[in-house]
């Protein structure tokens, strides 16, 4: 484990001492959990005293089937198919917001790397736009309005970025159907493009499972 990790999870732990505030070391990278209503203060200060000037990526994050391991294919045979099975790993009693949003965070100055990780609200995903701190944030938070439904109050222009006009639901949601809502074709008689409920019927995909390695040969 590199040893500035320790020494900036220690400095950061002193300085956000009086918030709820958590940080962890893993696969040589450090993550720093905070609550929503801190993003603002907490990203001024990591920008302003700590170096982090850039961010690099922000995203949202679904975890409504976090620890189902619905397409577990160890027991496959290297001829046949594997049923997905699902298997809640969660502690009995443990229980985590369905929606986060997360900040990769660059420090040219002092060569850093930081993450970010807050949790929103399940039913109404809401957090407070950082673009005021890192410009780079504009599109960003968009690709996740757009994908996750995740609002940021104060963006200038949040509206989809990668769904098409009049688009229906948020496609990077676990509830969201894997074939889609609504199919195009073009019409000739109409001569343009129109929107039709989905042909394709629900079906549960099994990957099949082929090993050449000789330790499953027969």
């Amino acid at each position: 484990m590199a040893k500035y990790l320790q020494t900036l999870q220690s400095k950061l732990q002193e300085r956000f001492a009086d918030i709820p505030f958590t940080a962890n070391i893993a696969l040589n990278e450090l993550t720093i959990e905070i609550p929503t209503a801190h993003i603002l203060n907490v990203g001024e200060i990591l920008r302003d005293e700590f170096g982090f000037s850039q961010l690099i990526d922000l995203c949202g994050v679904d975890y409504s089937q976090y620890g189902q391991a619905d397409w577990d294919t160890q027991k496959a045979t290297n001829t046949g198919f594997s049923r997905g099975v699902s298997k809640n790993i969660f502690k009995e009693g443990e229980e985590k917001s369905r929606f986060a949003v997360v900040y990769h965070l660059l420090s040219i100055e002092h060569n850093q790397r930081l993450r970010i990780r807050t949790f929103t609200e399940s039913k109404s995903p809401r957090i407070d736009s950082v673009i005021n701190i890192w410009s780079a944030a504009n599109w960003f938070e968009r690709e996740a309005f757009d994908l996750f439904g995740i609002l940021f109050d104060g963006h200038p222009d949040l509206r989809r970025i990668l769904t098409d006009y009049g688009f229906i639901g948020h496609p990077f949601r676990k509830d969201f159907p894997l074939s889609g809502n609504v199919e195009m074709r073009y019409d000739p008689e109409k001569k343009r493009v129109v929107y039709e409920p989905v042909s394709i019927e629900p079906r549960t995909l099994v990957p099949k499972v082929i090993r050449h390695d000789n330790r499953y040969a027969n």
